[in-house]
């Protein structure tokens, strides 16, 4: 009995490494595409905090390599979650989704909250470097949600599940919220797509929608007709829907033209970027690699607005070329699902890869002036730990679903055909 237990042991062992020949090549290619665009890229748009540190004496190259290094142990960390069976995913994903929540409400307690000019969006925890939590919460989240949706089976089911979905999600949200509207708003958008795809009623998901666009417009009047327009100054843990509805208002209610030329310190980014994106639109290839002039005038080019930075120095070429590998992702992220028998793998893919493009195309959108600044960083092009390294487990999780099915496939494969060899042949 011992020798047969070993037998299999090895075998599964055997089985687990052999896996590898299943790996998703596309997805890797995606992948470190993405990541090298990045790293030539932020050579670039990372020259002003470059000037900064080697002015406070700091390395010259030590910027670089610390975004490297993010990118290292994020590929380490995809690699390694690859190979993990999809039902190890799931239940990791409760684990680290309850830790996760957590880690937000520590984004409101004095000692752990870590703040950038009164935006208190990250956390200290003794012993571990400064971190993002919003950003650990998105995949996890995903993984929650697309399980739950999966266990519908019957109509009792369908209205239990949706109820905890949504609660779960509006306690992400309400803990984000104070903080980082456009990652509340992300998220939202994201589980309406995922109830979409688990058959949920459309009534429910019109609600929803009326309900929170119904709340928006509230705020929206008594932020600007008690604060904004007196000019008074708002308290509170919500005192950043000031900034909310002077950004939008900025963007879409000027009644003068002649506003937008006006350089002031809430628009400065926006127009900073909107010359970039005029300099490198002049031609398809833009003013060439490393002669962007604007880097030094764009505060954090790096971050928020690489994008516009990107379209200066690459032009046309180059924003084109990143929307198609990012729709490249989505596309791959679809194919894989379609094909898999796993409804709740399936979900969690679509999640991801929703998740992924749709931030993308917010963060572009913004850095062209076709919408309000939101904070939303590119995802694997801005520079930031957290948000590299979770975007990474993004790609991890999304290639051990591909392989999983890939697998599956082929031991399937081989079952029939053994089967086939043990029909007998009927001789006449």
């Amino acid at each position: 009995m011992s020798d047969l237990t070993t037998d299999n042991i090895k075998q599964s062992l055997q089985s687990r490494l052999g896996s590898r020949k299943y790996i998703d090549k596309t997805f890797w290619v995606l992948f470190m595409i993405l990541i090298c665009s990045s790293i030539v890229c932020y050579f670039s748009a990372a020259s002003q905090d470059i000037s900064i540190a080697i002015r406070q004496g700091e390395s010259y190259y030590g910027i670089i390599f610390k975004h490297i290094g993010f990118f290292a142990l994020g590929i380490a960390v995809a690699y390694i979650i690859q190979f993990l069976p999809s039902w190890v995913i799931r239940a990791a994903g409760y684990v680290c989704f309850a830790i996760s929540v957590c880690c937000l409400v520590l984004t409101f307690v004095p000692g752990f909250k870590v703040g950038v000019g009164g935006v208190y969006r990250w956390v200290k925890i003794p012993g571990l470097p400064v971190f993002q939590p919003s950003e650990a919460a998105k995949p996890f989240l995903v993984i929650v949600v697309s399980d739950l949706l999966s266990r519908i089976r019957t109509e009792q089911d369908r209205k239990r599940y949706f109820w905890i979905t949504l609660a779960l999600t509006g306690i992400v949200c309400l803990l984000i919220l104070p903080n980082n509207l456009s990652t509340t708003l992300l998220i939202g958008i994201v589980m309406l797509c995922l109830m979409v795809l688990a058959r949920i009623p459309m009534k429910w998901i019109g609600s929803i929608v009326g309900i929170a666009l119904l709340v928006l417009g509230i705020g929206y009047a008594v932020v600007y007709n008690v604060y904004v327009k007196p000019g008074k100054e708002m308290t509170g843990p919500m005192k950043r829907a000031v900034v909310w509805v002077e950004r939008f208002d900025n963007k879409f209610k000027s009644d003068n033209p002649t506003d937008e030329l006006i350089i002031t310190k809430e628009n400065y980014q926006a127009v900073m970027a909107d010359v970039a994106v005029a300099r490198g639109g002049k031609s398809i290839f833009g003013v060439g690699p490393g002669n962007s002039i604007q880097r030094y005038r764009l505060p954090e080019a790096d971050k928020d607005y690489i994008f516009a930075i990107i379209v200066e120095e690459w032009g046309i070429f180059g924003a084109v070329f990143l929307i198609l590998i990012y729709l490249a992702i989505l596309f791959r992220a679809c194919y894989t699902s379609s094909a898999y028998t796993d409804y709740s793998a399936m979900l969690m893919v679509m999640g991801l890869a929703l998740m992924l493009t749709i931030q993308a195309f917010i963060s572009m959108e913004v850095a062209v002036g076709l919408g309000p600044v939101t904070g939303q960083n590119l995802p694997l092009m801005s520079s930031g730990g957290t948000s590299t390294v979770f975007t990474c487990i993004y790609f991890g999780i999304m290639m051990a679903v591909s392989r999983e099915q890939k697998q599956l496939k082929a031991q399937e494969q081989i079952a029939t055909e053994e089967s086939w060899k043990n029909v007998p042949i009927i001789e006449e």
